[in-house]
């Protein structure tokens, strides 16, 4: 279903009103602007105090949920105290620190050291993840066919997982996924009971709106790209904040 073909949700204060909902909510496209590099984003200048306001509305059922490492999140929020799932999904933390599952391992250094070999010499953006590394193109987008080819030749030999995302390719362990993020969070205290809501904008956000749904919840849908599993749709960054009363 394409964003167009998907109504607004349900107003905020409505969902709240009516039941406990647990909220899972995206950082890249979906809290803030994409940009041309990761370090390139414009972070909203109370967007940390907001959510840290909004987990304690939801009673501590509030968790972000981002491509980027942990600490790559705090470098633009400040210190979090709200739960999180870094890696996409690879690195889950409670809201005091505590890890949830395995505390997941980065990649051999000397395959990291090709990646950024190849990185260099064929003009990809290199980030260098605790739990991974990423290739981004945004500047380039001829660059993609080279980039997955050479991600898969590289995942193959390391066992890893490959993530796509808007002109971006990852290589990250293996097994990892925003749905099983919001799974393990909703198997623990405080999230338990509560109806999941997970809100994305990118293909890797697809796994969480689906764990969502399979939960008896349901995906929202930030901009335009499908197909997808939302059952409503945000036209923007902008848009989610007005919901949320951010």
């Amino acid at each position: 279903m394409s964003m167009q073909n998907l109504p607004p949700p349900p107003s905020f204060e409505a969902l709240l009103s009516s039941q406990d909902i647990a909220l899972f909510l995206d950082f890249d496209g979906t809290l803030v602007e994409l940009a041309e590099t990761p370090d390139g984003i414009d972070v909203p200048q109370h967007l940390a105090k907001n959510l840290h306001a909004l987990f304690d509305r939801l009673n501590g059922r509030l968790a972000l949920v981002s491509g980027r490492a942990i600490v790559d999140l705090e470098q633009h929020l400040g210190p979090l105290t709200i739960a999180k799932a870094g890696s996409h999904g690879g690195d889950c933390r409670h809201a005091d620190g505590k890890n949830i599952g395995k505390i997941p391992k980065g990649l051999p250094p000397e395959l990291l050291a090709r990646v950024a070999e190849f990185a260099e010499r064929r003009g990809f953006t290199l980030e260098d993840k605790p739990h991974g590394a990423a290739l981004h193109y945004r500047s380039d987008p001829s660059l993609e066919e080279e980039g997955v080819e050479f991600a898969q030749a590289m995942a193959e030999e390391g066992d890893l997982d490959i993530k796509r995302g808007k002109c971006v390719i990852e290589l990250v362990g293996r097994g990892a996924n925003k749905g099983s993020a919001l799974r393990g969070f909703m198997e623990c205290a405080p999230f338990a009971g509560a109806m999941p809501i997970f809100v994305g904008d990118d293909i890797t956000d697809e796994d969480g709106m689906r764990a969502a749904r399979d939960m008896g919840g349901f995906g929202v849908l930030v901009g335009e790209r499908e197909p997808t599993v939302a059952k409503y749709g945000l036209a923007s960054p902008a848009a989610v904040h007005h919901w949320l009363e951010l």
